[in-house]
């Protein structure tokens, strides 16, 4: 990458994103990820063909709860069965399949499908409801929709009947609905739960005899590697969501990276909790294993403490993923000490901030001696930067790592735009091949978002270290400005997780009439543990500059999140606000 006069980059060894010294500019922060491995310039459907070429009976997809195996070599012959009959149906190149499921076997075969015809993926959260369902499915004018009977307390099946009632009279070829102009075809998974206007998974799949494998080959060897391949929506925290659109460069890339870095090869075995749906499941599980070869576990529908205990030690797995709270709920259930996770040597713990002390016990207690942090976002297929598994432990508990190759990033002041030195608080802002096309449909929000540089601005704010180790302060809107000091909450978080009572704390800022907002600290305490709101105050005084300790203190059993892990400190804010009367 070219570098301007003015600014000086972080060298780097031949590994990918390692460092030699410290060679970054003490006036700014900015680096550029090397790499002697060159990027993948091939579509997500020839990456995959290659991968069944060289492991054919190597495991590839295991799907626990639905008792299913296969080899590469079985998975290729249920992709390329699911591939043809989509075409089969009328599906065409560039045209929006939705999935609207939980983790299971057909939504990676979906995926791999999908991505041979030149299809474009639409991610649709299994947590939707039929007001976002009807948004997403519009917004992205989805004409194809494969969808779970039913998850949970949700009834995929009636819901999307309430938005297209018209499938429970039609047959399955004769959709056409007023509420849904753009969706001609409902794919059922269940077939108890199948309409008559919809087709169930099977017959689907019995439409390939019409499509010749000669025929999908041809269509394949004319997609390019940069066209649109996913639509993944925001979590939408801010207004409506919007649909990241990323390529199979975007996404192929980023999976083999995130997988280089945790040295995964053919011989791993990987267990996958957190959901499908979120670039974490797809891109960096999926991906990430299709691109060495390396074996995808599921080992349920959603996320259990339990059950993904016990995948882990049936399937001998050696790399788990989650999210910080995965892991605490992993830690913390009373079976944990009968399951032997001794093969366990790597994983990712990503999605939100990690408590020092989980990172600790992950290491101790699951063997996951190299497990790796990851920062980035869906808009940025996600990982911007990630920790090495030699990295010194101080760095992987500490920080989220160094830049991941073929990537740059800067730190810049929100209020300017200027690069920031090093060690202060700015912006973190990355540019490269991982950035996404764009908001699908949305070109105001796309140019909010990417400035005519191509820089993605994250909204995170980050400090950069002299050796390029950068950690996540906060976000610039999740800052709390009390009696115009600036107040980090992951700051005063780190530093409350040090309590023995305390298993898991987040911090916010609520309206205060004299300051402007102050400090308030909702804490889930450990099992069996006790603290009152003068303890925890006890606890900071003296500690903790007196403006940085909390006027306000709730003891909660859990936070508000998304499915994939994500604190919603918004929801706690507006609740926060209500119950303390607060304006």
């Amino acid at each position: 990458m070219t570098q301007h006069a003015t600014t000086s980059t972080l060298s780097t060894s031949s590994s990918p994103g390692s460092r030699t010294g410290s060679s970054l500019s003490s006036l700014f922060s900015y680096a550029c990820g090397i790499s002697e491995l060159p990027l993948k310039g091939q579509t997500i459907g020839d990456c995959f063909d290659e991968t069944v070429e060289r492991y054919p009976e190597r495991d590839a997809l295991i799907s626990r709860h639905q008792q299913l195996r296969y080899t590469w070599q079985e998975l290729h012959t249920e992709v390329e069965r699911a591939a043809r009959a989509l075409l089969a149906i009328g599906v065409t190149k560039g045209e929006r399949v939705g999935i609207w499921a939980p983790n299971c076997a057909e939504w990676a075969i979906t995926q791999f499908a999908t991505a041979k015809i030149g299809a474009v993926l639409v991610n649709i959260n299994p947590s939707y409801r039929t007001h976002e369902l009807e948004y997403a499915l519009t917004q992205s004018a989805t004409s194809t929709l494969i969808l779970q009977g039913e998850f949970k307390t949700s009834n995929y099946v009636d819901m999307i009947a309430e938005l297209a009632p018209e499938l429970s009279s039609i047959s399955s070829e004769a959709l056409n609905s007023p509420r849904l102009p753009n969706l001609k075809r409902v794919i059922c998974l269940n077939a108890a739960l199948t309409m008559p206007g919809m087709m169930h998974w099977e017959t689907l799949l019995e439409q390939s005899d019409k499509v010749t494998s000669e025929a999908l080959a041809a269509l394949q060897a004319t997609l390019q590697f940069d066209e649109p391949i996913n639509i993944q929506y925001t979590s939408g925290t801010t207004g409506a969501p919007k649909g990241a659109t990323l390529s199979h460069h975007n996404i192929l890339n980023n999976g083999f990276f995130v997988a280089e870095r945790i040295k995964l090869t053919s011989e791993d075995r990987m267990v996958i909790p957190v959901p499908l749906y979120h670039c974490f499941g797809m891109v960096m599980g999926n991906l990430g294993c299709m691109t060495h070869g390396a074996a995808m576990i599921y080992p349920d529908e959603g996320f259990d403490a339990l059950t993904t205990l016990q995948a882990v030690s049936e399937e001998r797995a050696t790399a788990l993923y989650g999210v910080p709270t995965m892991f605490i709920a992993e830690l913390e259930h009373p079976e944990f000490e009968r399951f032997d996770l001794g093969s366990l040597r790597t994983g990712i713990m990503a999605g939100s901030i990690c408590p020092i002390e989980v990172m600790r016990q992950v290491i101790d207690k699951m063997n996951m001696k190299e497990v790796s942090i990851c920062y980035g976002m869906t808009e940025t297929s996600p990982v911007s930067l990630q920790t090495q598994t030699d990295a010194p432990l101080e760095k992987r508990v500490t920080t989220v790592g160094t830049i991941h190759p073929h990537i740059e990033v800067k730190l810049v002041a929100p209020s300017t735009g200027a690069v920031v030195p090093v060690g202060e608080k700015g912006e973190l802002c990355t540019r490269g091949y991982s950035v996404m096309l764009g908001y699908w449909g949305n070109v105001e929000a796309t140019d909010k978002a990417i400035d005519p540089a191509g820089w993605m601005h994250t909204g995170d704010l980050a400090t950069m270290d002299n050796e390029g180790y950068a950690t996540i302060v906060g976000r610039i809107k999740d800052m709390i400005i009390r009696g115009g000091e600036n107040v980090y909450p992951r700051e005063i978080e780190d530093f409350l997780y040090t309590h023995p009572a305390i298993s898991d704390v987040q911090v916010i800022g609520v309206p205060d009439e004299k300051y402007g907002e102050e400090i308030m600290a909702w804490v889930k305490l450990a099992e069996g543990e006790t603290l009152d709101e003068e303890g925890l105050r006890d606890f900071c005084k003296g500690q903790i500059a007196y403006y940085k300790v909390p006027r306000y203190v709730k003891f909660v059993d859990a936070f508000p999140m998304t499915v994939t892990g994500k604190i919603q400190k918004f929801k706690m804010r507006e609740e926060a606000t209500h119950e303390l009367g607060l304006k």
